[in-house]
């Protein structure tokens, strides 16, 4: 291991000047989710629960767009390697034409059918109630979200991570500002609650997608891409996109539904199991923020050094990379332990939410290592590497095959504790994170577009 792990300091300050500013950027995020559980919270389990289930639709797009953006950056960064900035362009605009198409399709199911998606995640009639008031202010952020989230990814495949991390620090205001007026009503405005939150979150996607579009069509001249390329052809770049990029987006969008599925199966349990699953989501995100950072980092550095056909280099940076996530994961799972009592007593809720939350919490400290390794593996490693099939099959097989038929039976079934319940939801991260490091041995991830 020693001989392979790099040491050339040069390679450790890349590494950082790269995932500081989307560890920022995500930590931004996050914090912005739990303000908007914290506000909710003061008007108890429903709303937060609410806000919570639909928002696993949302996020259902949310992940897509992560999978179309990832995709195209798999290719951006090797061409980026090589200075390539007619293909970065055309790989642009295929990411582009997709991301809106399946943008309208959510937006339209999500008009339509308000209710009916909330009735899939919980039978709670109050609860759906709610939730469908916040679909229904929430419709227009699929396009925004379309447009920012992949732009934001492109940016980063070519070394633009600072412009992502400013408008984060933007949007973070703003969304913050606009949800303490419309949930409380201050200033004036009327007290909106749960459709207040989904308000303050709209207005800030319209401040993201703004300055990132602006940005990416109007100010930056590295990549030099404009309005009028979007009506262009793509080169013939079409067939290499769909090679790549698909099984991203095909493996993304089946996580995407198998956390939708894991939601329905906690949406089941209890409306306290929901509310407490809606605290320690956000404490999940918060302390796997760094791997997820440089996890993006390890996909651009990895699909950089391919385009310049360096392959060994490429592995050893993978080792490394993976070992530095062993790490990071067992200091995250330390902090989870240290900060649960400080968390779980920011929420006003119920004794037994707050019992259901603290058990989770555990479950979440355990967890968290392989999630840290599998997160490196599959969402940058390996990813930067092309092997896209490869990981569309492990995504795919083991959440659907052992995390979802393993969290339903022992939480709707056999009624265990939510402890138990958690560790087996979550299982496909230790099942990866084994699967991953043997890929990673082996080198035949390893592909050059």
């Amino acid at each position: 291991m020693q001989t392979l792990l790099i040491k050339d300091k040069s390679f450790y300050k890349t590494a950082l000047a790269l995932a500081l500013p989307i560890v920022l950027q995500n930590m931004i995020t996050i914090g912005v989710n739990i303000m908007d559980t914290v506000m909710l919270g003061n008007y108890g389990e429903i709303q937060l629960s609410a806000s919570s289930l639909a928002n696993e639709f949302i996020n259902i797009f949310h992940i897509l767009c992560m999978g179309m953006g990832c995709g195209a950056a798999v290719l951006t960064a090797q061409f980026w390697g090589r200075r390539d900035t007619t293909s970065i362009k055309h790989s642009i605009v295929i990411m582009l034409r997709i991301s809106m198409g399946i943008a309208l399709v959510f937006t339209l199911v999500t008009v339509l059918f308000p209710s009916f998606i909330m009735s899939l995640f919980t039978n709670d009639t109050a609860v759906i109630e709610k939730g469908r008031l916040y679909f229904l202010w929430s419709c227009p952020t699929y396009i925004l979200m379309g447009l920012s989230l992949t732009l934001t990814l492109i940016l980063r495949s070519v070394r633009k991570v600072m412009i992502p991390l400013w408008t984060s620090v933007i949007t973070f205001f703003v969304n913050v500002f606009f949800n303490w007026v419309f949930i409380f009503g201050n200033l004036g405005a009327p007290e909106m609650q749960i459709a207040g939150a989904a308000l303050g979150t709209l207005i800030s996607r319209i401040a993201e997608a703004g300055i990132i579009t602006v940005y990416v069509f109007r100010i930056d001249k590295s990549i030099g891409l404009k309005l009028k390329d979007l009506f262009k052809g793509c080169g013939g770049l079409l067939n290499t996109y769909l090679k790549y990029s698909m099984p991203v987006l095909i493996s993304d969008g089946m996580l995407a539904l198998g956390n939708a599925m894991m939601s329905v199966i906690m949406g089941h349990i209890s409306t306290e199991y929901v509310a407490a699953n809606a605290i320690i989501a956000t404490i999940v995100r918060l302390s796997t923020v760094f791997t997820q950072g440089l996890g993006q980092a390890s996909s651009v550095m990895t699909g950089n050094t391919l385009g310049r056909n360096e392959k060994e280099t490429a592995y050893r940076q993978g080792v490394t990379f993976v070992f530095l996530s062993f790490l990071i994961g067992l200091a995250a799972s330390l902090i989870i332990l240290s900060i649960s009592p400080f968390v779980i007593g920011l929420y006003k809720i119920e004794p037994e939410t707050k019992e259901i939350a603290f058990a989770l919490m555990g479950a979440v400290s355990v967890m968290v290592v392989f999630q840290s390794m599998q997160s490196m593996l599959t969402k940058g490693v390996l990813r930067g590497g092309g092997d896209t099939k490869f990981l569309m099959f492990a995504d795919v097989f083991f959440l659907w095959v052992a995390s979802i038929p393993l969290g339903a039976l022992f939480g709707l079934v056999l009624h265990l504790s939510p402890f138990v319940i958690y560790i087996s939801l979550k299982i496909d991260w230790a099942i990866k994170s084994f699967i991953g490091i043997w890929r990673l041995k082996s080198k035949k991830w390893i592909k050059t577009v």
